[in-house]
């Protein structure tokens, strides 16, 4: 069936980037096709883990429906699907999604899981010429995945003008729909049977903590596993001190990248001194700024001091703001003096320039900006030319989701939920040591305080990389990212007949 709707092609520009980011948009005169219910299906083999994969790629677009059964969106997605298995409909089946919100799922399709990647340099800056190279890493020896572009990503769209932007654009709203389009999937491609996995990176792990939930309660679809690549926080509060206090390990991680601390502390390890700065942050740090203007100034100095040692920012720095540094004012300062660069947020390896070494934050993200130089090019053409999806659709690598409902987030507990009402269900974190944008220790914490019982702790585990937010753009960590996904995979499916009880 290929259904096909007539709008006018919006063209989107970014104000702040992958995973938390504004959209304006500009109509042009030119109709285009919106393919509804459509699908192409090409047939590849490539070496994979050590051996030869033979697999599916279907490129196309499902419909959302309303409750009367009319088409009133249609989500793109690239579904790969090994070929050379007995059993097929046993397979695991990973559902994947990236984050924004507003964000199409290219990063980790072309970038760490899928069995093409963007050719880009060993750490993860831009190369030309532009494209996909193989993946020798990919999961798809072990799983079928499908990349899933919620609405207004992507190639997916409105195709109905009367509804209303909030029946897609929010926290709880984004995650009901894509259950019904997930059920619909799983159902139509015969997988039901599968063991199911989620993936979701950055805002995307909101999105697939809330789906473990809502898929369970509302299609009562039971899955094994939930992957949250560099999570945000769930909604679990973290404002006030301890939010302000959790950054440091973080800042200790970047600044030893880039040999700013101490040289007592450049000679020791990363894997050495983290352990030491999350003790002090947690004992020392948290208690010194809950006690704020009652901080008596001797201990005010030495709280300074000791932050400086462990940040490379200078102690008056840190006493000018009271014991607390943004991340915005660290991403400017850390290697102002020296080398008159800035890092990044996303990934703090990355360094830029700013027209001006003043100021207290960076015109831009390096980070972003390396990754939209290779991803864009490199998405559009894999599609239309190797997977043989044809439209004039622009792929809207950021789409305008905006204003979204922020409200009522409570998807930490709703996988907490999911979690005690599934004994199959196990998670694992994966988070990159130089993210300034979605920091490792937020996430550790965040695990920590969705499950404040501690009877959950055995089933969650956390992953932890020297690199930064998308940490598989870093050669060495590419690999090892997916070893631990692969692992994570078959430990998460019980051996047959393995009772899912307490």
């Amino acid at each position: 069936m290929d259904i096909n709707i007539r709008c006018k092609r919006s063209l989107s520009g970014t104000i702040l980037g992958v995973f938390l980011l504004l959209t304006s948009s500009i109509v042009v005169a030119q109709s285009v096709e919106v393919k509804v219910d459509t699908a192409v299906t090409t047939h590849h083999e490539q070496r994979i883990n050590g051996q030869e994969v033979a697999y599916t790629a279907t490129t196309g677009n499902q419909p959302v429906w309303d409750e009367e059964g009319k088409p009133i969106a249609s989500l793109f997605y690239t579904y790969y699907k090994r070929t050379d298995v007995d059993n097929s409909e046993r397979r695991p089946l990973v559902i994947s999604f990236n984050g924004g919100p507003g964000s199409a799922s290219v990063w980790m399709h072309i970038g760490y899981t899928g069995p093409k990647k963007v050719k880009i340099s060993d750490e993860g800056f831009p190369v030309q010429p532009y494209g996909v190279e193989n993946n020798p890493h990919s999961i798809l020896d072990v799983a079928d995945i499908i990349y899933v572009n919620p609405v207004n990503t992507g190639f997916s769209r409105i195709v109905d003008k009367e509804v209303k932007k909030k029946k897609f654009f929010g926290v709880n709203a984004d995650i009901e729909y894509l259950a019904d389009w997930i059920d619909t999937f799983v159902s139509r491609h015969d997988r039901w049977k599968s063991p199911k996995f989620l993936i979701g990176e950055s805002y995307g792990t909101t999105r697939v903590s809330g789906l473990a939930d809502e898929l369970q309660d509302s299609q009562w679809m039971f899955l094994n596993g939930v992957i949250l690549v560099s999570p945000t926080g769930l909604g679990i509060d973290r404002d006030g001190p301890v939010g302000d206090a959790l950054t440091l390990p973080y800042f200790t991680a970047a600044a030893w990248y880039h040999n700013a601390l101490p040289k007592e502390l450049q000679e020791r390890d990363l894997s050495k001194i983290l352990p030491e700065v999350e003790a002090y942050t947690i004992d020392t740090y948290i208690p010194a700024l809950a006690k704020g203007g009652a901080l008596d100034e001797s201990k005010k100095e030495e709280v300074a001091k000791k932050v400086s040692y462990f940040s490379g920012i200078s102690k008056k720095e840190i006493l000018n703001r009271n014991l607390s540094i943004s991340t915005s004012f660290f991403w400017k300062e850390l290697l102002r003096d020296e080398k008159e660069l800035t890092i990044g947020r996303l990934d703090s390896r990355y360094r830029g320039q700013d027209p001006e070494n003043a100021g207290n934050r960076y015109t831009y993200d390096p980070a972003l900006s390396s990754w939209n130089h290779a991803f864009t090019p490199a998405i559009n053409h894999y599609l239309r030319s190797d997977l043989g999806y044809n439209t004039d659709l622009q792929y809207w690598m950021f789409g305008p989701v905006h204003p979204w409902d922020r409200d009522n987030n409570r998807t930490g507990k709703n996988l907490r939920s999911a979690m005690n009402e599934n004994p199959y269900l196990n998670v694992m974190v994966q988070s990159g040591y130089y993210d300034g944008g979605t920091p490792y220790f937020d996430a550790k914490y965040t695990i920590w305080n969705m499950d404040r019982s501690g009877k959950l702790q055995d089933r969650i585990q956390f992953k932890g990389y020297r690199s930064g937010h998308m940490m598989y753009l870093r050669k060495e960590d590419l690999e090892a990212a997916n070893n631990d996904i692969r692992t994570f995979i078959k430990q998460s499916i019980p051996k047959d007949g393995v009772p899912a009880k307490y």
